[in-house]
């Protein structure tokens, strides 16, 4: 089985910073991309940013130049550095990582349980 487990989420002024981790644990082979998304209440859940094996990034364009992502292969762990933060930005962030338990399996998406991002204005 494979476990994420995310942390840094909580409370935070309007124009804060917050670091979230999120740590593979159990058989994996490969991992292929790791990546961060987001809900709010109401609303769909939404890529933040994601890293692909090679260490190449994506952003959501509104997001660009306020979030970073980047990991760790050794630890399988990503991570999403959040600056300049809105009240918009509250939201639940999830890690999701695409990856293959052995040579020989599919790649699965696996995600983490969730931490609560709540910026105040």
């Amino acid at each position: 089985q494979v476990q994420l487990v995310e942390s840094g989420g909580g409370l935070v002024q309007a124009g804060g910073s917050l670091r979230l981790s999120c740590v593979a644990s159990g058989s994996i082979f490969s991992i292929l991309t790791m990546g961060w998304y987001r809900q709010a209440p109401g609303n769909q859940r939404d890529l933040v940013a994601r890293i692909v094996h090679s260490g190449t990034t994506y952003y959501t364009d509104s997001l660009k130049g306020r979030f970073t992502i980047s990991k760790d292969n050794a630890k399988n762990a990503v991570y999403l550095q959040l600056n300049s933060l809105k009240p918009e930005d509250t939201a639940v962030y999830y890690c999701n990582f695409f990856l293959k338990r052995t040579k020989t399996s599919g790649p699965t998406d696996y995600w983490g349980q969730g931490t609560q991002v709540t910026v105040s204005s």
